[in-house]
């Protein structure tokens, strides 16, 4: 059982000879690189701070990422009335047979000292008769959701922000954006030595924007937290951060994938012309609030017994249903029934943003769609978050751990982020630095500016339309070719865009979007059934034994 503390390439630019000199920047050296400032970024950073020399990397501000938007809360065993076993099957039945047994109980069980953490940093968790206050959601069996009102992320996020500016030993390198990572093979290759499977990460590039320079930052450990990659579908509730770096970085340097089929859609994102990925928690459905077609008929007892409280995919799937037999542009969600002082107090945000929007939900229903939300499979990582790449570590939601399976549970999440930033932090503590070699500088001193930055938006809208048309909710084979014939071209454009012009923020998401659609389209094309996530029109039953899809580089 663990003790939570208390906190006091793969490719080098096309064009780079290794030799030649380079007017840059001095390489920046750390113990520890921390790509990303969600959640699990930042609790890494926090727990290393005390030993080790902490760079974290975040291409935004440091409070921009997916943690922050997390609206329900973080699923822990907190009631005498809840055990672990509870927790753990919930968590199984979401998964569609697909959850690492090990992983699952791993997290539940470490999740009550995660809240207890976070109270000692002082998160100011919702109380009830001076107790923490627990709801409910869907797939959950019991109360068990830790929450700060219906503005969780943000509570948490602010906290551990403000507790890492003040500690020593982190550096936060904000609006800095990751191009690659550096490995052992990449520079064999560079010095003209055969080069053969990475085995070893010694660093990274990130673009500096303030300054439009390439830096190079070395260190023995590298964690990316860097999220997940809503972004590659029209309508997501995600941040436009969540554009998948890490996954297609560590896939570029030689590291598994696993999972990535299994794209989460949230049943009821709010739909108004004005919202912008404005997400109704989950925890709306867990106080009462029902599924309703324009004419007020309640749909999903046709769909599940569990109606409103199944787990997300049913919701997401019925709702498709309702929307596409209509020919409807939403749904509704109805919890008026609930008094105004409840939805006040509970969700104090949705009630205030949709109000502001002209909808009172203390008496008339928001109108909802589902949107992408999570991803479920990500790079392979065991359960200290190590990689198939020595030195490199994935966290959060940029990782395949295991626990989610074909469908994550909700408010797992956030306590994944915890329990596994605690896991790779110790393990880091424990392991001998690697030699360090010297590291090239970035040299595009042979490209040129790009002539028509349009080619990148276009592609980027292109891209999010025909994987929201071809690989959404539900899926055919037929979809999923058309959707992998335009990934192969964009690909070919996009890489003759990288190889001759200078980086830009915009061109590297682009890049990795384009990299992580291949991905899920890949997967998706090598699952021959319907499970969790993922439902095939051409595959529609359910096959005898689950098996998860790991794609090698």
């Amino acid at each position: 059982m663990f003790v939570w503390p208390t906190p006091p390439l793969d490719c080098l630019n096309r064009n780079t000879a290794v030799n030649q000199p380079v007017k840059s920047s001095p390489t920046l050296h750390f113990d520890v690189l921390i790509v990303g400032s969600g959640l699990a970024g930042l609790n890494a950073a926090l727990l290393l701070a005390p030993s080790q020399r902490v760079a974290v990397i975040t291409k935004r501000a440091v409070h921009e990422g997916s943690s922050g938007w997390a609206q329900g809360g973080i699923a822990a065993v907190w009631s005498k009335d809840d055990s672990f076993d509870a927790h753990v099957d919930d968590t199984l039945v979401a998964g569609a047979g697909l959850c690492d047994l090990a992983a699952t109980r791993f997290v539940v069980e470490q999740a009550p000292q995660a809240i207890a953490w976070l109270q000692k940093m002082g998160v100011p968790f919702s109380e009830e008769d001076g107790q923490l206050h627990l709801t409910r959601e869907g797939g959950h069996s019991a109360r068990r959701i830790v929450h700060v009102t219906d503005a969780t992320g943000a509570a948490v996020q602010t906290t551990l922000i403000e507790r890492v500016r003040q500690t020593p030993n982190i550096t936060l390198f904000e609006n800095h954006t990751l191009v690659d990572l550096i490995t052992d093979a990449k520079l064999a290759s560079q010095s003209g030595q055969a080069a053969n499977k990475a085995t070893q990460c010694l660093g990274l590039y990130a673009l500096d924007e303030a300054t439009d320079e390439v830096l190079t930052f070395q260190a023995p450990h590298t964690i990316l937290a860097t999220g997940g990659a809503g972004k590659v579908y029209l309508y997501t509730t995600n941040p436009d951060t969540a554009t998948g770096d890490g996954i297609a970085a560590a896939w570029r340097a030689g590291c598994r994938v696993q999972n990535m089929e299994f794209i989460q859609f949230h049943p009821t994102c709010l739909y108004h012309p004005h919202a912008k990925s404005f997400l109704i928690s989950e925890a709306v459905r867990g106080e009462g609030g029902r599924l309703l077609l324009p004419d007020g008929t309640r749909f999903m007892p046709q769909h599940d017994p569990r109606a409103e409280l199944a787990p997300r995919d049913v919701v997401a799937r019925a709702i498709d249903f309702e929307m596409k037999k209509g020919g409807l542009d939403c749904v509704y969600l109805d919890i008026s029934h609930q008094p105004l002082a409840f939805l006040q107090e509970h969700f104090p945000n949705i009630y205030a943003r949709c109000l502001e929007l002209g909808i009172d939900i203390s008496k008339q229903p928001i109108p909802v769609v589902p949107a992408a939300h999570y991803t479920c499979g990500g790079v392979l990582a065991d359960l200290e978050g190590r990689t198939d790449i020595g030195g490199l570590y994935a966290i959060g939601e940029t990782a395949c751990s295991g626990l989610h399976g074909a469908n994550r549970l909700a408010s797992n999440s956030l306590v994944e982020c915890m329990v596994f930033a605690q896991a790779t932090t110790k393990a880091i503590s424990q392991t001998a630095p690697a030699p360090a070699p010297s590291l090239p500088h970035w040299d595009d001193s042979r490209v040129g500016d790009a002539d028509e930055a349009v080619v990148i938006s276009h592609n980027w809208d292109e891209l999010r339309r025909f994987m929201w048309d071809y690989v959404g909710i539900v899926r055919t084979n037929k979809r999923l070719e058309r959707a992998a014939h335009r990934i192969a071209l964009l690909q070919d454009e996009i890489e003759e865009y990288y190889a001759h012009f200078h980086v830009t923020r915009d061109l590297l998401e682009l890049r990795n979007l384009v990299q992580v659609a291949d991905l899920i389209v890949r997967s998706a094309q090598a699952r021959h059934e319907s499970r969790g996530l993922h439902f095939s029109r051409d595959y529609p039953e359910l096959a005898e034994q689950a098996i998860p899809t790991v794609l090698v580089p």
